[in-house]
Formats: C-alpha cells, structure tokens, sequence
C-alpha cells in the first residue's frame, strides 16, 4: 500500500473519524424512528377516527319496531274502497286519519291508559312515519277495511334510542325526554314480545326528513353523483385540452406565462370563493336553477379544473422526450405525436390528478352552500335540474339539529360518504392501471 492510501486508510480509523462515523449512524438510525412514528401516528388517528364513526354511526343503519294489532276501522277509512279506481281510492285515503288506527292499537294494549295527556304520551312512542305505512298498505290492498292485522311499525326516535342504549334509563326524569311511565310503557310492550330491532331501510332508501327516525340519505347519496357526474363530465375534458395545449402547443410567451401563474393560484384559492363565482355566474347571470346538480357540479368543476391542469402538465412533462423524436422521425404530426403517443402514456398520471380533484369536489359543503344546495329537500332528484342536496351538506344539515336522534344520522352519513369515496377511488385507481403503459 503506497504512502497516500496508508494515510488515507489511517484518517478513517482515527478515533476522530469513528466518532463522526456513529454519530452519523444514530442519526440515520433517529431519522427511521422518526419516520416510523409519523406513519404510526398518522395510522392511529385514521383508525381512532374509523372507530368513532364507525360506533356512533353503526346504529343508524337498523331500527326498533313496535308490533300493534291494528284495526282498518271503516268508520276512519271510509267504505267501498275496493270498488273504487285506484286515483280515486288515493285522493279518499289522503284525507283519512290514520293516526286514529295506530291510537286505538296501543289503546287496546294498554286499556288502563285514559285522559288526552296520557294518550298522546303513549302515542308519542311510534313514529309519525307509521301513517305512511299504513296508507301504503290500504292503498296497495283495499280488503283490509273492517280487518285487523298485527304489523311492525317505526318507533319514535326516543323510544329507538332507549332501545339501543343511548338514553340512560338511571339518569333523572328531568334529565330525558322520555318519563318514567313511557319507559314503562316500553318494557311491557317488550316483555310482549312487542319490540324488535330492523334493517333500517327508510335510511337507506328515503329523501331527508325533519323526524330523526324517518330521514333517510338516499336523496343526498343521488344529488352527489349527479353533481360528480356534471363535474367530470366538464372537468376532464376541459382539464385535459388545456394542459395539453400548454405543454405541448401554446408559444412560451408572456401571455402562457401569465395563465400559467393563475392557474398556479387558482389552485389554492378558498373553496367558498368559487361558490361565490357560481352564484354570480350561473344563478345571477345565467338564471339556472337553484339547488340543482347542474349548477353545483359546473361550479365544483371551476374548483377541480386548476388541479386536473396541474396534474396534467405534470404528466405530460414526465413522457421522456425521445416518445416524441421517435414519432416525428417516422412522419407523424404534432397532433398525431401527442393523441397517439404522448397522451396515452400520460393519462394515468392525469387520471391520479382527476382522483384528488374529484375527492375533493366529493367532501366540499362551501360551494353548494352559496349556491342553495342547503335547503331542505325531501324528494329523490329525478334529473340534473332538480332540486337537491349532497352527502357533506346533508352532514352538515344533521349536525346542526338539536334532535339527538340525528347524531347516529350524522356518523351514518359520514360512513356512506367514506365508503362512496372509497368505491370511486377504487374505480379510478382500476381504470389508471388499465391505461398503464411502460416504457
């Protein structure tokens, strides 16, 4: 070993060195420890989070039932029904009291029960829903009238709660809507046999509603894909045509250069700004109709175009320059170099940035909010114009209402939104794959 590497081999196995050496090492070595415990921490909050979701909003997807012997009086319902064209027998039970039926029912359970007060506190335990339950079933079968049935109806909400636990049965009478003589109204009906819990599929299946116990997401759950169906239906293409126009066509000019630091800061500015832009434009000077998914997802797609472009422009850069030479080399036009080759090696890329924007547009309230989406709508939206609402408004909706039974509604909500976003993730991250193509 000449001179040079002798003193070079003794400066790294100097004491000095050895030192610097394990210092460096602990340091390599805190770093992964770091690392490790951001993740660990970071997967503990999600799974915190998943868990208390999950436990407060598992309730809402069943029920308590109430079973009740119910008379079809015809002194309530009328006679002749079954003799009557069904637009006729509709218009006569529209009219009818069909809370009178569900009344005598639970007189007949509880024959001790007298005064107004008291039978409208034991009234109060099944749902306001139960009329509709019952219409349906005279309208679908008018041979009822003068029968008696037993059928399983919705509770109220406060007798739900106490069935599933939420409602401390030891806690003061004062501090609880339900009294001491309710609550024993509801054990009896139970040691009856009279009580069961149920899939609780008007929550599944139904519009929203001001009773907790009826209100359902199904309205919410439409009005988001159709305003996420107007979103990537605008978005996409337009994102994808203006990237590629940028990166591939426009002159680098003062002017590009201008639209590319807008696009840059439209890509941060506040959601509720473009809520703001979308009332001005769309309801004020357009005159489209307001709470519909057309004007909710034109406007999240003004929200979602900044990151596609940005995602895009990416994408396109990363396709290494020789895809292109080698194209123009054998002939092929610009158009032909980027719809044949560039392109289809970038759109997984851009179909990542086309995941994020869409997510985002999903979870966004602020928008819709300044566009009226927060108004109380009962029916399922048939089309783009009609009026609606969204998962996250509806969220907010709920969370806002002093009724206790709309806390399960909320989480329940919130899981169909996870589990909503989870399902179009899936199908993006699918197709991206799909489209994959190495070089």
């Amino acid at each position: 070993m000449s001179d040079p590497e002798q003193r070079q081999s003794d400066r790294w196995s100097s004491p000095e060195m050895q030192a610097r050496l394990r210092r460096r090492h602990r340091a390599e070595r805190r770093f992964a420890v770091y690392g490790i415990l951001a993740i660990g921490l970071a997967v503990a909050t999600l799974g915190a989070l998943l868990v208390s979701v999950v436990s407060r909003g598992s309730s809402a997807f069943y029920r308590a039932e109430i079973a009740l012997d119910v008379t079809f009086d015809p002194d309530v319902l009328g006679t002749g029904l079954a003799e009557m064209t069904r637009t006729e027998r509709d218009d006569t039970l529209r009219r009818v009291d069909y809370t009178a039926l569900v009344r005598h029912a639970l007189q007949k359970q509880f024959p001790e029960v007298e005064g107004r007060r008291d039978l409208r506190a034991l009234q109060s335990l099944v749902s306001g829903g139960a009329r509709g339950v019952l219409a349906a079933l005279v309208s679908e079968s008018p041979d009822l009238v003068g029968k008696t049935k037993t059928l399983w109806l919705p509770a109220d909400d406060e007798t739900d709660l106490l069935l599933k636990g939420e409602i401390s049965r030891d806690a003061a009478e004062s501090e609880r809507r339900l009294t001491d003589q309710e609550i024993r109204w509801i054990d009896a009906l139970a040691a009856d046999g009279r009580v069961r819990t149920a899939i609780n599929w008007v929550f599944l299946t139904a519009g929203d509603s001001r009773e907790p116990e009826q209100a359902g997401i199904w309205g919410a759950v439409v009005g988001s894909f159709l305003t996420l169906l107007v979103t990537l239906a605008v978005s996409f293409p337009l994102g994808v045509f203006a990237a590629v126009y940028l990166e591939e066509f426009a002159p680098h000019n003062r002017w590009t250069d201008f639209i590319e630091v807008n696009i840059n800061n439209l890509a941060a500015v506040p959601s509720i700004v473009f809520g703001l832009l979308g009332l001005a434009v769309f309801l004020n000077a357009m005159n489209l109709p307001r709470s519909a998914p057309l004007v909710g997802g034109l406007t999240l797609a003004l929200m979602t175009l900044p990151t596609i472009i940005i995602a895009g422009r990416s994408a396109i850069q990363a396709v290494p320059p020789s895809i292109r030479e080698a194209a123009r080399g054998l002939g092929a036009s610009p158009l032909q170099v980027v719809a044949h080759h560039v392109l289809p090696l970038a759109l997984p890329g851009i179909l990542t940035g086309t995941i994020i924007g869409m997510a985002r547009a999903l979870g966004e309230t602020a928008p819709l909010l300044m566009i009226g989406m927060v108004a109380f709508i009962v029916d399922v939206p048939g089309g783009l114009t009609d009026a609606a609402t969204a998962l996250p408004v509806q969220v907010y909706l709920w969370a806002d209402s002093p009724e206790r039974g709309f806390v399960e509604k909320v989480s329940g909500a919130i899981m169909v939104l996870l589990t909503f976003l989870l399902v179009m993730n899936a199908g993006a991250i699918l197709m991206r794959q799909k489209f994959e193509k190495r070089w």
